[in-house]
């Protein structure tokens, strides 16, 4: 596989927490956090809904309109269940991507979470003009 192909299939499967939150202000996607109840309650991205990995199968129908763009969320880049929740939707027949860094990122980068207060890494956190990517 070249470059260009491995780098174009990634883009067409991964995101990002910056592309992710541009998007959902325009409804351009539906982003799904895929982590335990606990892990929801303890504080997630405004805007998402939940629906466990485990359930995805029996409840996506449900929760996710027919025909939606997905994208799934973990915790953060050191987990996997964003990959497996995507997996369980992409067996639906769901356009879905991954956001990488998970909710870990997307609260360093300062975007609304909702639930426990979420402190901002400044290593991460753009304070103006964004990263440019």
């Amino acid at each position: 596989m070249d470059a260009i192909t491995h780098f174009s299939t990634r883009l067409a499967f991964e995101t990002d927490a910056s592309d992710v939150h541009a998007d959902m202000a325009v409804g351009a996607l539906l982003l799904v956090d895929t982590r335990s109840a606990e892990a929801w309650a303890q504080g997630h991205v405004l805007g998402a809904v939940h629906l466990p990995t485990r359930d995805i199968a029996a409840r996506a129908a449900e929760v996710v309109p027919a025909g939606a763009e997905v994208v799934t969320y973990c915790w953060g880049p050191g987990c996997n269940g964003a990959t497996k929740a995507a997996l369980e939707f992409a067996k639906l027949g769901y356009p879905v991507r991954e956001m990488l860094g998970g909710f870990e990122y997307w609260a360093r980068e300062g975007f609304p979470v909702e639930g426990r207060s979420v402190p901002i890494d400044p290593l991460v956190t753009v304070v103006t003009g964004g990263c440019g990517c």
